[in-house]
């Protein structure tokens, strides 16, 4: 189940930026490198640990993208911190992950966070990528996946994509950042399926498992409308300071990744609307069982009342040879099947009038 609450955080108290280079966990995994060099449309990859370490070296034109997979361990966010001069805060950002998507400028530093719904294992959960552009000749991402999300990037590099070579590194934090995004879309496609046949089952076979799973996809919804929200208001905030690398030319594609992130929570409140729905149907189809069921009980215990009434009168038997208030039918030849029929008549007369009120 998609948890409501997954930020970690420093210990109440701790200096800002404390925790950026902690090493509680010595030996944690290091996160997976890789560096590239783009320029004049020609993507040449570089040494990822020495530039990891090292920072970036002269070159002559274009940018430098550094990518890391995965959670960085301390060595590794120590070393970034060091060759790039990050931030501490941003860094302390990379460490502790469930971060409200956000964009903040440090000097000549932009650092962008943004979330990532997946599925994984039947549930949804959300990968982290922080994102910095230093000037015009550096991007850094580090993406909290276990998967790296950005093969279709590269290879647009690969192709000699014009964009990259003229609008440079703000371009490939751009396309980085829409990237993440639009991998909103395939959960989005997958929650309205689940939508369409919930609805059925509603319709058809309400259950507890049925209420249980609408629960589960409400609360689903929740966190996603909770964790994507504030994406809008980062690629709103890009276009609106004009920003060194972020210049007017590169608005229009700012404004298609922020039409993205409407249309996202435009879905989303719809899908948020359909699970309520489906709470009310599920109530309704409840009753309607319920009431179905009470009319069919009552059917029953009404055909039974005068057969009961016959059957109570004639049981009890009431027999005197010089009484007047005898029962005379107690001795009639004929008397049981005569009763039995006339019974079975009452029967078919009520159940006749049953069907033509239209209550069978």
């Amino acid at each position: 189940m998609t948890r409501l609450f997954e930020k970690t955080y420093l210990k109440p108290g701790a200096a800002p930026g404390h925790g950026a280079h902690a090493t509680e966990h010595p030996h944690a995994d290091d996160a997976t490198v890789s560096a590239w060099h783009y320029h004049r449309e020609q993507l040449v990859e570089l040494d990822p640990e020495r530039t990891l370490r090292e920072g970036v070296q002269t070159v002559d034109g274009g940018f430098v993208w550094l990518h890391l997979q995965g959670a960085p361990s301390p060595r590794q966010l120590h070393d970034l911190g060091a060759a790039f001069d990050l931030h501490p805060l941003a860094l302390e950002d990379v460490r502790h992950q469930g971060q409200r998507p956000k964009v903040d400028f440090f000097d000549a530093q932009m650092v962008a966070i943004l979330r990532q719904p997946r599925h994984h294992n039947g549930n949804i959960e959300l990968d982290q990528l922080n994102l910095f552009v230093v000037g015009t000749h550096l991007v850094i991402s580090v993406h909290s996946g276990a998967a790296d999300p950005f093969g279709p990037v590269r290879e647009r590099m690969r192709n000699a994509n014009r964009n990259f070579n003229r609008l440079g590194a703000a371009y490939l934090a751009y396309a980085l950042m829409d990237s993440v995004i639009d991998q909103a879309f395939p959960v989005l496609e997958h929650i309205s399926e689940r939508l369409e046949t919930l609805e059925e089952t509603v319709l058809d076979q309400p259950n507890r498992h049925t209420l249980n799973e609408i629960h589960i996809l409400r609360r689903e919804l929740l966190v996603l409308r909770r964790q994507l929200w504030p994406t809008r208001d980062v690629i709103a905030r890009l276009m609106r300071d004009d920003l060194e690398p972020f210049t007017p030319e590169l608005f229009p594609y700012l404004r298609d990744a922020y039409d993205h992130t409407i249309q996202i929570m435009d879905l989303l409140e719809s899908y948020r609307e359909m699970a309520a729905t489906l709470i009310e149907a599920y109530m309704s189809a409840i009753n309607q069982r319920s009431n179905d069921v009470m009319r069919v009980l009552t059917i029953i215990a009404t055909i039974f009342i005068p057969l009961t009434f016959i059957v109570g009168i004639y049981g009890m038997n009431f027999e005197h040879p010089d009484s007047p208030w005898s029962m005379p039918e107690l001795y009639t030849y004929y008397g049981y099947p005569i009763l039995l029929g006339i019974m079975l008549a009452v029967v078919a007369v009520m159940l006749y009038l049953f069907r033509r009120r239209g209550w069978l």
